[in-house]
């Protein structure tokens, strides 16, 4: 009987343990350098932000922020002249719009003549007060020479050589005298009483001229329209031809040398941001080889949608939270405005530096005052036209 063949068991030799053992090695070793790299990863970020992220806060929710400056008319009239058109620029006190000027300068013309009067008449009252004064010392003169008379008279009356009547005249004469000196003397107090303690131009009759010619003066200068600003036309609206009235604006002016961002920092940003830190920023438009440095100077009383104009009213069945931003004001460096000039609106990166928290959040805001002296010159040039009529006209220079 011939033995079934029976195959022997085969044993894998090492070498092929070795190669099946290959691929799970390398899996491991590749796990295990992922597995570290990212604790390198985790240990990496844990120390950026403790040594750097904490104390910043970014944002690129920012925008450039600007004035506009509205050229409107103070007096009405049809628009003959316009100097400036969009994207040009201005110098402040440049004439950018005129008005027609012939209704104010009649205006000016007949206030100015009322003031001519008024000095004439008012200086006619400075003179009657020596008038006065020289018919008071006639008056006296006269009742002087009529008493005597009455002496005379009467001393000789007593002998008989005067009637009685030429004595009751002599008596009478006297009366006369005196009423005349009387009513003298009291026309010289009632004209005193209107130049007494004043002069010629502070009277208040050429005072009330004066001011209509003042009024009618810078009714006329207002006919030109100034710029007050030095800076860019922008919104013009205003024709060759219009007749506009007082408050209608026509167009306006964007000084680029005061623009500061406005960043609108999250609500859980600004808990550690404060008046004066330092900020860093980047314009879309020069990217981020040009950085500018500003710092805080101000937060907004309220956020974007309290001030909307249609505010949200959350007292709803279907309310979601959204989480709002507040506006943050940051001044820029004027030197790196002049070098690389930011228009209003376009877009910014913000990085804020916290660590510094001396600042407050409200109480330390810097107070700005804006400023110009483009109309100064009105007033200053009324006042001299008014002096020079009140000269020219007041009697006895």
């Amino acid at each position: 009987m011939t033995d079934k063949f029976t195959p022997d068991r085969v044993t894998p030799d090492h070498a092929t343990v070795e190669a099946s053992q290959k691929p799970n090695g390398k899996r491991k070793t590749m796990l295990a350098l992922l597995g570290g790299g990212v604790v390198v990863a985790a240990i990496g970020y844990a120390a950026y932000y403790l040594v750097v992220s904490r104390h910043h806060e970014v944002t690129d929710d920012a925008y450039v922020a600007g004035n506009l400056v509205q050229i409107t008319p103070q007096v009405s009239g049809s628009v003959i002249q316009i100097n400036a058109d969009e994207t040009q620029i201005v110098q402040a006190g440049d004439p950018v719009i005129k008005l027609d000027p012939a209704d104010a300068k009649v205006e000016l013309t007949k206030a100015e003549a009322a003031l001519a009067q008024a000095v004439q008449q008012v200086s006619t009252l400075y003179v009657n007060n020596g008038v006065y004064q020289a018919q008071i010392e006639q008056r006296q003169a006269d009742l002087a020479r009529v008493e005597d008379d009455l002496r005379r008279r009467t001393s000789v009356g007593d002998a008989g050589a005067v009637s009685a009547e030429d004595v009751a005249h002599a008596r009478d004469a006297v009366n006369v005298a005196k009423a005349a000196l009387q009513m003298a003397q009291r026309q010289l107090v009632s004209n005193r009483a209107q130049t007494g303690k004043t002069s010629v131009a502070e009277h208040p009759n050429v005072a009330s001229a004066g001011a209509r010619v003042r009024d009618a003066y810078l009714a006329d200068a207002r006919t030109t329209l100034p710029a007050p600003v030095t800076g860019y036309v922008a919104k013009r609206s205003v024709q060759l031809g219009q007749r506009v009235a007082p408050g209608t604006p026509l167009m306006a002016i964007v000084p680029l040398d005061g623009v500061w961002v406005e960043a609108n920092l999250k609500e859980n940003q600004i808990k550690f941001v404060r008046i004066g830190q330092p900020v860093m920023l980047n314009a879309d438009v020069y990217g981020s080889g040009i950085v500018y440095h500003g710092k805080v100077i101000g937060f907004s009383a309220g956020t974007g949608s309290a001030f909307s104009v249609l505010p949200a009213q959350n007292a709803t069945g279907n309310w979601i939270k959204v989480v709002q931003r507040l506006p943050v004001r940051i001044q820029l460096d004027p030197a790196e405005l002049r070098a690389h000039p930011l228009r209003i609106g376009l877009s910014m990166q913000v990085d804020v530096d916290i660590r510094d928290q001396s600042g407050s959040q409200l109480s330390t805001a810097t107070q700005t005052s804006y400023r110009t002296h483009v109309y100064d010159a009105y007033a200053k040039q009324a006042d001299q036209e008014i002096a020079q009529i009140i000269d020219k006209n007041r009697i006895g220079n």
